[in-house]
């Protein structure tokens, strides 16, 4: 079942387990297994707002040593992928450590899981028909956590926007039309900075499509970006154009609500949708657009 999206998702890990053997102690626990509670806002599914991670997914942890402002080549948990299980229970697909019981460790974790090899411009690309690959969640823990601080919290945010457009139609259709597209003139691609976690848009703008949730409801999520005016709407193989006089916001973590009445003149916006489990980002009321022809 296809995924939503959350604005931020509060994710704790407990690594629970000793560290390497200490001098002169053998047997000591080395392993680092993980537990995660989910916080009052995560994913949520197409059937409800239930605030879970589901059964299989999978995230990325990377910890280190040394400094916090930086992620060195060789590290004490490098990109391990752990899964949830039936049970609740995250599994890493191989043992994590700890470097000693006294030094100070760092942390990201990566949801969906991913191997990165820089971790201040990874590169990123926005699949419209891949939203769950799509939407990135980050989370940085630079505290400088010792073995013996068990849990180590880490709160994951999301890095994309998300974009609704709603939309009523004119009296000039004796019933309401079929909708087939719906997309907006912006840009797909970016470079990650893990560790400041952002998303800095690149390349050039063009149709991204959104995702038909009803006829008249449409969303999709967006890399956060400046300039994204134009929205445009496809019924009956015509082409609806709506062009804001000012940028739609896209921002980090944020949803943005298009409502839109679409007729043979122009194009209005109704009142606001409210959206459960993300924060509320921008609404734009009172925008008119016009056909191609």
């Amino acid at each position: 079942m296809r995924k939503l999206f959350i604005l931020s998702a509060a994710f704790v890990a407990v690594f629970s387990a000793c560290s390497r053997e200490e001098a002169n102690a053998p047997g000591r626990g080395k392993e680092i297994t993980v537990e995660a509670a989910i916080g009052t806002t995560s994913k949520v599914t197409t059937t409800g707002d239930a605030a879970t991670f589901d059964t299989g997914d999978k995230i990325a942890l990377y910890a280190w040593t040394g400094s916090a402002a930086s992620v060195p080549a060789e590290k004490v948990v490098n990109g391990v992928e752990n899964t949830l299980g039936a049970d609740g229970k995250w599994t890493p697909a191989s043992p994590m450590l700890w470097a000693d019981m006294v030094t100070p460790h760092y942390f990201i974790g990566i949801y969906p899981s991913r191997t990165v090899s820089s971790f201040t411009a990874d590169s990123y690309t926005l699949n419209p028909s891949a939203y769950e690959a799509s939407d990135l969640l980050v989370a940085v823990n630079t505290t400088g956590l010792k073995a013996s601080e068990n849990p180590v919290s880490l709160t994951f945010d999301h890095m994309v926007a998300k974009l609704f457009v709603n939309l009523t139609f004119r009296n000039q259709w004796s019933s309401e039309p079929t909708v087939s597209a719906v997309s907006v003139a912006a840009k797909s691609a970016a470079t990650v900075d893990y560790l400041a976690q952002a998303l800095t848009a690149t390349g050039t703008a063009a149709s991204v499509a959104l995702t038909k949730d009803a006829n008249a409801a449409w969303s999709g999520l967006q890399v956060p970006q400046a300039g994204v005016r134009t929205i445009t709407i496809t019924i009956e193989g015509k082409n609806y154009v709506f062009t804001h006089t000012e940028d739609i916001p896209l921002a980090k973590g944020k949803s943005t609500t298009v409502n839109l009445i679409v007729g043979r003149d122009k194009i209005e916006l109704a009142d606001p949708v409210n959206i459960s489990n993300w924060i509320p980002g921008s609404t734009i009321d009172n925008g008119e657009a016009q056909t191609e022809d």
